[in-house]
């Protein structure tokens, strides 16, 4: 008996009602950068691991999918390091390539191959999959769709204004719920150097940015695992559990970063994205959030955060600003900021929600009843008429009951169905069924095509 076929865990098949759902997704993403004159690239499944090692700190690296080279991968490893089983260095001798973890690495791979040819600064988008060998569970897949926008090539604060008000209306446009958290690296920066741990602020980052998820007892216990003294932890306690409104905190945070260049450069920042974003008048709070971190180490600014109110999932969007980025791959002084809204995790809220428009997600609109070989001749010409009118529409191929083809149209969820028979066909006209109300029309095709559009 053949054995029964089955996905890897953590991938997921769409069918065409999930795929309706999707792409209205994507499209509304879409009309929504292209608003804000950004630009569509795209890039390998694949990349080398020079590209993608290092780039998202160690525990990004042990995320990576590697792919076995080419060939036969055993022929440069010897007997020796076999029997050592260290997978890490196994995995460098045998693998060259990586299944991309995200989209910016390869972006800033992007600009960096291709700089002569780009106007700066340069507004991209991109939407394709990405691969993470993490442990599978609600809302977290190892293979994920992502949407990025990114703006290379510009300093200016406004590029982050630009992004949220893009944020806004993205969510806006779904008609969910959903607050923004900001917040800036160099505030993080500055926070590790006046508690008198500036070398640990990869680890204070990594450590505050999981507090949603495990608490703060345990983020604490993370922090002195990390080496960082009682009193270095005692003194982020009242900074990680900072109330009050935007401002509120913005003031309390430069008292205590005084001392910190970087830090007060940080709540600079953030003041005039705050500023800026005011008389734009969002749909959606945005809220200064001081534990928010973003685990990657290229982020060097703002960095961004989206989370659904309605829903219990993870971040939905997030992004930031990475001023070294290209710099990694032999080219500095490019600064660039970004967002990826993270569509699989958009995907279960608007299901969760139900917030789909129905003729976003309904496929075909019309359905011509096959009574035969004269009859669907007739029809052939109406159906070719009605989709130059952009009415999605088919024809039953074969001439089954009658109650098969109407099955078939309730089982499809096709608001309308015309049938032609003798009748119709002798006056030239058609009957139009209304599936939803059962009414019945005699039509001509410039009718039938007005009564449906």
């Amino acid at each position: 008996m053949a054995q029964k076929p089955s996905i890897p865990k953590g991938t997921r098949d769409f069918g065409p009602s999930e795929m309706a759902k999707r792409n209205y997704i994507f499209d509304t993403i879409k009309q929504v950068y292209q608003l804000y004159g950004f630009q569509q690239i795209e890039t390998p499944a694949m990349e080398t691991l020079g590209t993608l090692m290092g780039k998202y700190g160690e525990e990004g690296d042990k995320l990576l999918f590697k792919v076995l080279n080419s060939g036969d991968f055993l022929t440069k490893v010897s007997d020796e390091e076999l029997r050592e089983r260290n997978s890490l260095h196994l995995a460098a001798r045998l693998c060259e390539k990586g299944l991309r973890y995200d989209l910016t690495v390869p972006f800033a791979r992007y600009v960096v191959m291709h700089r002569d040819e780009l106007q700066l600064p340069f507004k991209r988008y991109q939407m394709q999959p990405v691969w993470r060998a993490d442990r599978p569970q609600k809302g977290r897949y190892r293979e994920f769709w992502q949407f990025d926008g990114d703006i290379v090539g510009s300093d200016s604060l406004l590029n982050e204004v630009e992004l949220m008000q893009i944020v806004d209306t993205v969510f806006s446009r779904f008609g969910v719920r959903v607050q923004i958290k900001i917040n800036n690296r160099k505030i993080l920066t500055g926070i590790a150097e006046v508690i008198g741990a500036a070398d640990k602020i990869v680890d204070i980052t990594v450590a505050i940015d999981k507090l949603d998820k495990i608490g703060l007892d345990n983020v604490n216990q993370e922090l002195r695992d990390d080496g960082l003294t009682e009193e270095q932890i005692s003194r982020l306690q009242p900074i990680i559990s900072l109330q009050g409104t935007n401002d509120e905190k913005l003031d309390i945070i430069a008292g205590v970063l005084k001392d910190s260049e970087t830090g007060l450069k940080g709540v600079e920042e953030i003041r005039y994205i705050l500023s800026a974003l005011s008389p734009a008048v969002l749909h959606n709070e945005i809220q200064l959030d001081l534990t928010l971190a973003r685990g990657l180490n290229y982020y060097t600014g703002a960095i961004f955060e989206v989370k659904a109110l309605d829903v219990q999932i993870g971040s939905i969007t997030g992004g930031g600003r990475y001023d070294n980025l290209t710099g990694i791959f032999g080219m500095p002084g490019i600064s660039g900021v970004g967002i990826s809204f993270g569509v699989d995790r958009i995907f279960d809220v608007l299901n969760a929600l139900d917030c789909y428009p129905k003729d976003a997600v309904n496929g075909t609109q019309l359905l011509f009843i096959n009574f035969g070989e004269k009859e669907t001749a007739y029809c052939l010409p109406a159906a070719a008429r009605t989709r130059q009118a952009g009415i999605r529409s088919e024809i039953y191929p074969d001439a089954a009951k009658m109650k098969k083809q109407m099955s078939y149209a309730n089982a499809k969820q096709i608001p309308f169905v015309a049938l032609a028979g003798e009748n119709e066909i002798s006056q030239g006209r058609l009957t139009l069924k209304n599936m939803e109300t059962g009414e019945q029309t005699l039509v001509t095709v410039e009718e039938l095509i007005e009564a449906i559009k």
